[in-house]
This record gives structure tokens, C-alpha cells and sequence, in this order.
């Protein structure tokens, strides 16, 4: 089984520059408050770094 994280997306893109918030659909986040279940590869991981002030790892499986 693969591993995978869960992030919820805790901060608005609203005001943020254009390529935030396409990784933030880039992730499958668009709207405050959800969460995804994603593959925990070294690209999910930049992204998520890449917009660590509006997400938040809640889980971490595998």
C-alpha cells in the first residue's frame, strides 16, 4: 500500500497570487475546509510546501 497524507486547506486564496491557488487545484482544494486524500510523492510534497500558509497536513498513512 502506497503511502498518503491528508491535507485540509485552512487559508483562503483570496489575494494570493495566480499560481497559489493553481496548486492549490492543483491539490484538488478550492474551497475552505476541505480535505484530500493524496499519494505522498516529493511533487505533493512541494506543493504543499509550496503553499504551507494555507494548508495543513492532518494525517500522514502508510
Amino acid at each position: 500500500m502506497a503511502k498518503t497524507i491528508v491535507v485540509k486547506q485552512v487559508g483562503s486564496p483570496i489575494r494570493r497570487p495566480a499560481d497559489q491557488r493553481a496548486t492549490l487545484i492543483g491539490l484538488g482544494l478550492n474551497k475552505m475546509h476541505r480535505t484530500r486524500e493524496l499519494e505522498d510523492t516529493p511533487s505533493v510534497r512541494g506543493m504543499v510546501n509550496k503553499i504551507s500558509h494555507m494548508v495543513k497536513i492532518i494525517e500522514e498513512k502508510g
